[in-house]
C-alpha cells in the first residue's frame, strides 16, 4: 500500500537547527524535506494518529547544530522522540490524551496535552517520561493552540475575546504556584504571539485587527522584582487602550488586514511583526513606528510563518497545501514544497500521473480559471467538473460562475490538451453556455477517439469531436478546437450521466431515472433500459462492456449491474455509492458506499467521523453479487477511485521486495489523501517505498573533490536510450557553476582558487565534547 497526499498545513512546521531541512507533519507521519532542494528526504513513521506538532531540540551550542533531534505529538495520545537524521525512533511517551497541541518550554521539562471531552493544558516531564503530578496548568471547554514566548518563562492561549496567560511552574509540585493573567478586547481572537525578548504580546482578531499589548504581567509576575516595580504605571490614565484592570502599560491597535488574522509571528531579533490573513498577503509591521511592507500575490490564505535558525531563511504554510521558503529579507520564494490541493472540488485520478502518485509529488498544475485571489468569503466561480480522457492527452473541465443577487451567472465548459513533453495541460476550446442556461451533470472522452460528450440537467446531451490539427507553412501544429458534432435528448429529462463503452460503439446516457443506449457515429437511440426510483448519477462499463453499472442517489439509493445483451438488470444493491471505478481489461469493479451515519454529515459531527470509518470500498466481480473483498475507510464523503492499469516495469523501481501488480486501485478520500494498493492481494502491506523525488543536495550527500564540481562520472553503456534511474540534483555550492558563463562575468582569480581547493579538501565533521 502506498499513501499520499497528507495535508501539508495541519500544523506549523519547524526547521533543523542548521536550517537545512524543514519538518513537516503529513497524517500520521513527519516528512523531512530539503530546504535547498525542496525534495522529501526521510519520513518519520510511528505515530497511529494525525500528528499535531512537531519540535526540532535546538542546539546548545554551535556544535551541535549537526545533532537532529525532535519531539512529536499526536491525536494517538504520545509523545515521540525521534533522531530525524537515520530516521529512528528513541523513546514514546503515552499521555493517555489526545494531543491537540504541544510546546517546549525548556529543554528539560515539558507541557500539554487538551483530553477527548473538552481542553486540559497539561505538564509533562520528558526526562522521567511521565505527566508531572499534580500540575494542570489550566482547563478549557475546547482544546486551544497553545503559544509560547522564546524564554519558555510564559505560555498564553487565546479563549473568545480574551488571552490567558500564565507563568510556567518551574517545579512538578502540586503547592506550585500558579500565576496568570487575563488581557482584553472587544472582537474574538484568532491567534497571539510573544515578542521574543521584551514583555509584549501581540494578538489577532476576526475583523482583521492587530492588537499590541505592551508591559504585560507587571504586576502579576514581577512581584518582589524591585527594578520593575518602580517603572510601573500606577496612574490608570497612564495605560492608552488597556481595558478595565489589565495587568499591561499599553496596548495599540493596528488595521489592515481586511479579515481574520491567521499569521502572527516575531522576528527573531523583535524588531518586525509578520502577519497574514485571507487576503494571501504576508504584511511586515515595524514595531516601533507601525510602518508595513507587503509580499503580495501569494495566491492562497495563509496559515503559518516560521522563521529558522538562519536569519536569511523562514517558510510560510498555506491553504492550497502548499509551503514556500522565502529567502529573508527580500521575502523571495525560493522553493515551494506542494501537495494535492485540499478540497474545494472533487478531483480525477489520471491514468498518466503515476510517477506523482508513487513518489507523493505535484507533476502539474492547471488553473482552470483566470482569476487572482480573492480574500472574500464569497466564491464566485466553481470548477464542477473535470475528466480526463483514458490516454491523459485530453481532459474536460466546466466552471460555473455563480450568479451576483439572481443575475450574471455563467457556465462554461473547455478542452484542454496535454503537452508530449512537460505534460502540461494548454488550453483549447471554450464554450461558454454549452447547453443553455442549463448546468453540465457529466463529461466523457471517446476511449479512442478525439470525441467526447457532455450531458445537461436542462435536457439534452451534446457530443464535441476535435477538428484535425492543421499543418501551416512554418511547420507549427495548430489546433482548429471542438465542434459540436450532434444532440440528443429523451423525453426533455435532465440527463444525469454519461459514458462511453470500452470500444467507443455505445453510448450510455442516464435520462434520470432509465438509461439510454446511443449510437455514438450516427446519434440514433439504440434501446432505452431500467428504471430506477431515484435519478441515476453515475454509469460506467465493465470489462469488454458486456455489462454497465449505474448507481443512483436519493432517498432510496442503489446500485445495479445491467446485463448489455439481455438488456435487464443483472443484480442490485441498496446502497449510497459515492464514487465507481471499472478496470478496463477485467470483468470487476469497485465501489466507493458510504455507511449510514456518514448520510446524515454535517460540520458539528465531522470531528468524530473523521477519527471513525464512515465509508467501505468493495471490490466485485461482475457476475457475483458477493463482494470479493471489503475495505473500511475513514473520510469517504466527497471520495473517489480510479483502477491505474500500469507497465510492471515502470513500478519495480518504485516497490522494493514486492512484486509488482498489474493493476492498482487508488482511493482518494474527501480530505484529497490517497492510497495505493494491489486489490487482489491477500493483504494490503506497507511498500518499501523508493522515491526518485527523495534526493538530497550534493552538500548533504558529502560529496568533495572532482565530483563535488563536476558530478559523478556517468556509467559507460551501450543502450543510447537509456533512461537514468536518478536524477541529478545540482548543489548550490559556489564553485559548480563558477566555470560557467561569460568570461567577463566569472570572478576573480583568488576566489576561484580558494573556492576550487577547498572543494579538493575531504571535510572531517568533528563534534565538541
Amino acid at each position: 500500500m502506498i499513501r499520499g497526499g497528507k495535508s501539508m498545513v495541519s500544523s506549523p512546521p519547524a526547521f533543523s537547527n542548521d536550517a537545512k531541512k524543514l519538518l513537516i507533519c503529513t497524517g500520521n507521519t513527519v516528512s523531512v524535506f530539503s530546504t535547498s532542494t525542496g525534495l522529501q528526504i526521510t519520513e518519520l513513521e510511528g505515530h497511529r494518529g494525525l500528528v499535531t506538532s512537531v519540535i526540532v531540540v535546538p542546539a546548545s551550542t554551535p556544535a551541535s547544530k549537526i545533532l537532529c533531534y525532535c519531539w512529536t505529538a499526536s491525536l494517538d495520545g504520545t509523545i515521540r522522540y525521534w533522531d530525524f537524521s537515520l530516521p529512528e525512533l528513541i523513546k514514546a511517551i503515552d499521555i493517555r490524551f489526545p494531543i491537540f497541541f504541544m510546546v517546549i518550554p525548556d529543554i528539560k521539562e515539558q507541557e500539554q496535552p487538551p483530553n477527548n471531552l473538552g481542553g486540559q493544558i497539561r505538564k509533562c516531564n520528558l526526562t522521567q517520561s511521565r505527566l508531572a503530578n499534580g500540575v494542570t496548568l489550566a482547563e478549557t471547554q475546547n482544546p486551544e493552540v497553545i503559544t509560547i514566548c522564546s524564554s519558555g518563562k510564559y505560555i498564553g492561549i487565546r479563549e473568545k475575546c480574551k488571552i490567558r496567560i500564565w507563568e510556567v511552574p518551574a517545579k512538578d509540585s502540586k503547592n506550585a504556584v500558579l500565576k496568570k493573567i487575563r488581557l482584553h478586547h472587544t472582537k474574538k481572537l484568532s491567534i497571539l504571539a510573544f515578542h521574543p525578548t521584551e514583555r509584549i504580546i501581540a494578538a489577532g482578531d476576526l475583523t482583521g485587527r492587530i492588537l499590541i499589548w505592551r508591559g504585560f504581567g507587571h504586576k502579576t509576575f514581577s512581584i518582589g522584582d524591585k527594578s520593575i516595580k518602580r517603572g510601573l504605571m500606577k496612574n490608570e490614565d497612564e495605560r492608552p487602550g488597556v481595558r478595565g484592570d489589565d495587568d499591561a502599560d499599553s496596548c495599540t491597535t493596528w488595521h489592515w488586514h481586511s479579515a481574520e488574522v491567521k499569521v502572527l509571528f516575531f522576528s527573531s531579533d523583535g524588531a518586525y511583526l509578520y502577519s497574514g490573513g485571507k487576503e494571501g498577503v504576508l504584511v511586515v509591521w515595524q514595531l516601533d513606528t507601525g510602518k508595513k511592507k507587503f509580499l503580495p500575490r501569494i495566491g492562497s490564505p495563509l496559515l503559518y510563518f516560521i522563521n529558522s535558525p538562519d536569519p536569511s531563511l523562514s517558510s510560510i504554510s498555506c491553504a492550497d497545501n502548499r509551503v514556500h521558503l522565502l529567502k529573508m529579507p527580500s521575502m523571495e520564494i525560493l522553493k515551494s514544497i506542494a501537495g494535492i490541493k485540499l478540497p474545494w472540488s472533487v478531483p480525477e485520478i489520471s491514468k498518466g500521473s503515476y510517477n506523482g502518485l508513487l513518489d507523493d509529488r505535484e507533476i502539474s498544475e492547471v488553473q482552470v480559471c483566470e482569476r487572482n485571489h480573492q480574500p472574500g468569503d464569497e466564491v464566485t466561480v466553481i470548477v464542477t467538473l473535470v475528466a480526463l480522457s483514458q490516454d491523459g492527452s485530453m481532459m474536460g473541465t466546466v466552471e460555473t460562475k455563480l450568479p451576483e443577487e439572481g443575475i450574471g451567472g455563467l457556465v462554461s465548459l473547455k478542452f484542454w490538451t496535454c503537452g508530449a513533453q512537460n505534460k502540461n495541460f494548454s488550453l483549447s476550446t471554450i464554450i461558454y453556455e454549452p447547453h443553455r442556461d442549463a448546468g453540465v451533470s457529466a463529461i466523457a472522452f471517446h476511449p479512442t477517439r478525439h470525441i467526447a460528450v457532455s450531458s445537461s440537467y436542462g435536457g439534452d446531451f451534446k457530443i464535441w469531436v476535435r477538428n484535425h490539427e492543421i499543418q501551416q507553412k512554418d511547420q507549427v501544429l495548430q489546433n482548429a478546437g471542438w465542434t459540436c458534432h450532434a444532440v440528443g435528448s429523451y423525453k426533455k429529462k435532465p440527463m444525469t450521466a454519461a459514458t462511453f463503452s470500452a470500444d467507443g460503439s455505445v453510448l450510455a446516457v442516464a435520462a434520470e431515472t432509465v438509461i439510454t443506449l446511443w449510437d455514438p457515429e450516427k446519434n440514433v437511440l439504440v434501446a432505452v433500459i431500467g428504471e430506477s426510483l431515484e435519478p441515476i448519477v453515475r454509469l460506467s462499463f465493465v470489462g469488454k462492456s458486456e455489462y454497465l453499472v449505474s448507481a443512483s442517489q436519493g432517498s432510496s439509493p442503489q446500485v445495479s449491474v445491467w446485463s448489455m445483451s439481455k438488456l435487464s438488470v443483472y443484480w442490485s444493491y441498496k446502497l449510497h455509492a459515492e464514487a465507481i471505478a471499472c478496470a478496463m481489461d477485467d470483468s470487476c469493479f469497485a465501489i466507493l458506499a458510504l455507511l449510514p451515519k456518514s448520510l446524515n454529515y454535517t460540520e458539528s459531527n465531522k470531528t468524530m467521523l473523521q477519527g471513525t470509518d464512515d465509508g467501505v470500498i468493495l471490490l466485485f466481480n461482475v457476475g457475483d453479487p458477493v463482494p470479493v473483498v471489503t475495505w473500511f475507510v475513514k473520510k469517504s464523503k466527497g471520495g473517489g477511485l480510479a483502477f491505474l492499469h500500469i507497465n510492471p516495469a515502470s513500478l519495480e523501481e518504485n516497490l522494493s521486495d514486492e512484486k509488482p501488480a498489474p493493476v492498482l486501485l487508488a482511493y482518494i478520500n474527501g480530505d484529497h489523501e490517497y492510497v495505493l494498493f494491489d486489490p487482489y492481494g491477500e493483504q494490503a502491506p506497507e511498500c518499501s517505498v523508493t522515491r526518485q523525488g527523495n534526493l538530497v543536495g550534493l552538500e548533504e550527500a558529502g560529496q568533495f573533490g572532482y565530483t563535488s564540481i563536476y558530478g559523478e562520472l556517468p556509467e559507460f553503456n551501450l543502450k543510447r536510450n537509456q533512461t537514468p534511474s536518478v536524477t541529478f540534483v545540482p548543489s548550490e555550492k559556489p564553485w559548480e557553476t563558477i566555470f560557467s558563463g561569460s568570461s567577463h562575468n566569472l570572478p576573480p582569480l583568488t576566489k576561484l582558487c580558494t573556492a576550487f581547493l577547498e572543494s579538493l579538501l575531504q571535510k572531517r565533521t568533528a563534534v565538541l565534547e
